[in-house]
């Protein structure tokens, strides 16, 4: 409680094989639904749009990313999950996992990137809004097994910097 800032020292890993088991704990801690191995696959198949995140060298956060091709093969983003740990949200984290997907996305000029939320995690839907993703879709029935089982769908258009010619 002094007047000086602490710093806080946070790091971001990228997953692989060797760490997926944070992953997977994270996740079951975070998360009401259990993950498949397609899941998992996606998220180390995305390089580094997955990514754990450390809070002093103690995982407490990820982003887990899929890439999609649309028709005419553009790629778009889909952020299957992003979470940090109850007791350390609102210090910056899922920021900092947030911010890490916006900049790959300007570096490799894809201009969209979209995740589904539950209709009642209200916590989740504000975070994203302060992003400027926009809800773009509702989805009755998405999740089976969990109450409500509609999700929204939240999309952010990324402006990709004009290059000069």
């Amino acid at each position: 409680m002094g007047a000086g800032k602490r710093e806080i020292q946070t790091s971001l890993d990228g997953l692989r094989d060797k760490n997926l088991m944070q992953l997977k704990k994270l996740n079951t801690a975070l998360f009401p639904v259990r993950y498949n191995d397609k899941y998992y696959a996606d998220a180390l198949a995305a390089g580094d749009f997955s990514k754990l995140a450390y809070y002093s060298d103690i995982c407490v956060g990820s982003i887990a990313c899929r890439l999609e091709k649309k028709e005419g093969g553009v790629v778009r983003v889909y952020i299957m999950t992003l979470g940090v740990l109850a007791p350390y949200r609102g210090i910056g984290i899922g920021k900092k996992l947030l911010n890490h997907a916006f900049e790959l996305c300007t570096k490799q000029n894809i201009s969209e990137i979209y995740l589904h939320v539950q209709t009642n995690n209200d916590d989740a839907i504000s975070f994203y809004k302060k992003f400027g993703f926009e809800i773009t879709e509702t989805i009755q029935n998405y999740y089976t097994n969990i109450t409500p089982p509609d999700c929204y769908v939240l999309t952010k258009y990324i402006t990709q910097p004009q290059t000069k010619k």
